[in-house]
C-alpha cells in the first residue's frame, strides 16, 4: 500500500483512571509496553508532565528504566524530557546510566515546554523561562556530554561518554522544526494534541534539514491518538473518556479517567466545540477498517517515517486491545 515502511510506536503518560492506585497505572504501562514490544512496535515513549492527578509518568526516567527492565527488544525512552525543567549534565547521566543498563535501547526525546501550567513551571526551575529560551544550547550541552571528547573537559558525564542514546528533537510548534534541521535531528511533532501546525513544521524540517552525523535524511514522526475497538459504536463509546479529559482540560477541571459512557447529546455537542475538534483532529477512533482508512490518509498526507499512537482509554484491556489492532493496521499497511 504505502511506498515506504512506516515504523509505529506508543506513548504513553501513564494515565491514570478513576478507582485505580498509581501502582496499579504503573503495573499497566508495563503489561502494555510487552504487549507492544510482542505486536512489532519500534519505541515505547513516557511523556514528562508536572501537577495532574491523572498523568504518573512525573519521574520520567525512573519509570524508562522499569519499563526497559520489563521488556526485551523494544525502544524505550522519552517523548519528551521537558528540558528546560532540568540540568542537561543530570539529564545526560541518567540517560547515560540508562544506556547502559538498556545498551541499544534508549531514546532520549527532548522537548522545550514545562510540561505543567506556569506555577509549577516556576516550582521546579525558578528561571524556567530563562532556560527554555537556551532550549538550542542546553541541547548542545547534552551531545557535549555524551560525546567522548569531552572526557578532558572540567566537567563531565561521564556514565554518558560514548553511550549510544539518540537525540530527538520534539515539538508543538514551528520553533522546534527550524532547530531539528538545523540540528539534524529526528523530529517528532505532538498532533495529537497540538495540530495547528503540523504541516506547516514538517514542511519546514524537510526544508531545511542539514545532514548530521546522526542522520543523513530527514526524519519525522507524528503523535496521533488513535482508538480502536471491534465496531465504530464501541469505539465511540470508549473515546468518551478522552473527550472528557480533553473537555476536563479546556475548562480547568482536570481529574482522573472518567469510565467511558454511551454518549448522550450534550457530550456529542461538547465534542463538536471547535477547540475540541481542533485538539483532536488528528484522532482515529472506530472499526480497524475505519481507523485504517484514516491512518491510511495521514500517512499519504504527512508523508512521516513513523507514526506514535496516543491510546488514553479508561479500560487497561481495551487499551491494550486497542493497540494491538492498531499494529495489524500497520501490519498490513506496510505489506
Amino acid at each position: 500500500m504505502s511506498m515506504k515502511k512506516i515504523k509505529y510506536s506508543v506513548l504513553d503518560l501513564a494515565i491514570v483512571s478513576q478507582g485505580t492506585t498509581l501502582k496499579d497505572t504503573f503495573d499497566h504501562s508495563v503489561a502494555l509496553a510487552q504487549a507492544a514490544e510482542e505486536a512489532g512496535y519500534t519505541r515505547f515513549w513516557l511523556a514528562e508532565h508536572h501537577n495532574s492527578v491523572a498523568i504518573g509518568s512525573s519521574a520520567t526516567s525512573i519509570l524508562i528504566g522499569k519499563i526497559a527492565e520489563e521488556t526485551k527488544t523494544i525502544r524505550v525512552g522519552s517523548g519528551g524530557i521537558m528540558l528546560p525543567n532540568h540540568s542537561p549534565l543530570i539529564i545526560a547521566e541518567q540517560f547515560g546510566t540508562l544506556g547502559i543498563l538498556y545498551p541499544n535501547r534508549i531514546d532520549l526525546g527532548l522537548g522545550r515546554a514545562p510540561g505543567t501550567d506556569q506555577l509549577t513551571a516556576q516550582a521546579i526551575r525558578s528561571d524556567f523561562f530563562q532556560a527554555a529560551q537556551s532550549f538550542p544550547l542546553e541541547i548542545e550541552k547534552i551531545q557535549r556530554y555524551f560525546s567522548t571528547e569531552n572526557a578532558n573537559a572540567k566537567v563531565r558525564a561521564t556514565l554518558a561518554e560514548g553511550v549510544e542514546v539518540p537525540l530527538y528533537i520534539l515539538g508543538s510548534s514551528t520553533d522546534s522544526a527550524h532547530l531539528a534541521a538545523k540540528k539534524g535531528l529526528p523530529y517528532a511533532f505532538a498532533s495529537h494534541f497540538a495540530t495547528t501546525h503540523l504541516m506547516n513544521a514538517l514542511q519546514i524540517y524537510h526544508q531545511e534539514f542539514q545532514p548530521s552525523d546522526v542522520l543523513e535524511k530527514p526524519y519525522t514522526m507524528a503523535g496521533v491518538n488513535i482508538i480502536i475497538a471491534d465496531t465504530n459504536e464501541e469505539a465511540e463509546r470508549i473515546s468518551t473518556s478522552l473527550y472528557k479529559m480533553i473537555i476536563g482540560l479546556l475548562t480547568g477541571n482536570r481529574g482522573f479517567m472518567q469510565p467511558p459512557v454511551d454518549m448522550t447529546d450534550d457530550l456529542r455537542e461538547l465534542s463538536q466545540n471547535p477547540s475540541v475538534q481542533q485538539m483532536l483532529k488528528y484522532s482515529f477512533i472506530g472499526s480497524k477498517e475505519t481507523v485504517k482508512r484514516q491512518v491510511q490518509q495521514f500517512i499519504k498526507d504527512t508523508q512521516v517515517d513513523e507514526l506514535i499512537a496516543v491510546t488514553n482509554i479508561y479500560d487497561g484491556h481495551d487499551r491494550i486491545k486497542s493497540y494491538q489492532l492498531f499494529a495489524e493496521i500497520m501490519k498490513e499497511l506496510n505489506d
